[in-house]
């Protein structure tokens, strides 16, 4: 019993009609009789019987018509959802981010990027920027958000740059004029976080580079404690400006310009794996992310 008998059997039975069977499937008409014969002699049963006023089918081809139509509803429900992940209308994205990116950045892409394709289940793994790399290399994931990370099996899209900032109270004597130099700035009490990221390196290189020695007061593991203890005024921070746009809007922080130093930045990527077939929902994340950063690097 093949596909084309059933369908044949289904367009007879609905038709009472051989030839406009035929014509309905674009076939000849006994090529669906030749089809009908051979589901009878499978099936041991005569489904049709044929008189003046056309094709009725008979008893066992009235048992046999519920489960036909049943078979061809779930083969078009199998070519909807097929059509669907096509259209990227269905399937999955695995993501791996950055703890950073995903608190304070990914929101905001997940949010165009699901408004537009909503029936793709999204599934996202944090991790620091390495791990991610190796989720991403062990296909635990299918593209990641990292600071720009070199890999040979790796192709990388740059999309922004993360700029570190000096972050204060607002009653802080650096909030007051809106600048400080560096060493002023090593000189105030100074917390830290994450000292297992890649912040904690990318500061104290800042600090080694000027020559001067910062005055810690605390270190925390937390990014979201830091900025509140800088709020409650027991120190000064650097730390990723896109992660305190809400306190500098609410006025809670206060940003302070470096007049002395350049700008701390790094690039922010996208990666995926280099020489793949990119599944359509892939494809679709990474349109997403060019129409929200088109000055992106690839």
């Amino acid at each position: 019993m093949d596909f084309g008998q059933v369908e044949a059997f289904a367009q007879v039975a609905n038709t009472h009609s051989f030839s406009r069977a035929a014509e309905a499937l674009q076939l000849t008409q006994p090529s669906i009789t030749a089809r009908i014969q051979t589901l009878e002699r499978e099936l041991g049963e005569e489904l049709f019987e044929r008189g003046s006023r056309g094709v009725r089918l008979t008893d066992a081809g009235s048992a046999f018509l519920p489960y036909v139509e049943r078979l061809l509803q779930t083969l078009q429900e199998g070519r909807d959802a097929v059509g669907d992940v096509k259209n990227v209308q269905a399937g999955s994205l695995r993501l791996g981010s950055a703890p950073t990116i995903s608190t304070y950045v990914l929101p905001r892409i997940l949010n165009a990027f699901c408004r537009q394709y909503p029936g793709v289940d999204v599934v996202i793994r944090t991790g620091r920027s390495e791990q991610v790399m190796n989720m991403l290399l062990a296909d635990e994931v299918q593209v990641g958000l990292v600071r720009s990370l070199t890999n040979s099996d790796v192709e990388t899209i740059d999309l922004y740059e993360d700029e570190i900032v000096l972050a204060a109270p607002p009653e802080h004597i650096f909030s007051k004029y809106g600048r400080a130099t560096v060493n002023e700035a090593a000189a105030e009490p100074i917390v830290l976080f994450d000292r297992g990221s890649s912040y904690y390196g990318l500061i104290n290189n800042f600090f080694r580079q000027a020559g001067v020695i910062p005055n810690v007061a605390m270190e925390l593991d937390s990014l979201e404690a830091t900025k509140r203890m800088v709020e409650e005024g027991l120190g000064i921070a650097l730390v990723p400006l896109v992660t305190i746009e809400r306190e500098l809007e609410a006025g809670t922080l206060v940003r302070v310009d470096l007049e002395d130093a350049e700008p701390i930045k790094r690039p922010i990527s996208l990666i995926h794996r280099r020489h793949r077939k990119r599944p359509r929902t892939v494809q679709a994340f990474i349109d997403t992310m060019a129409k929200i950063y088109p000055n992106g690097r690839g």
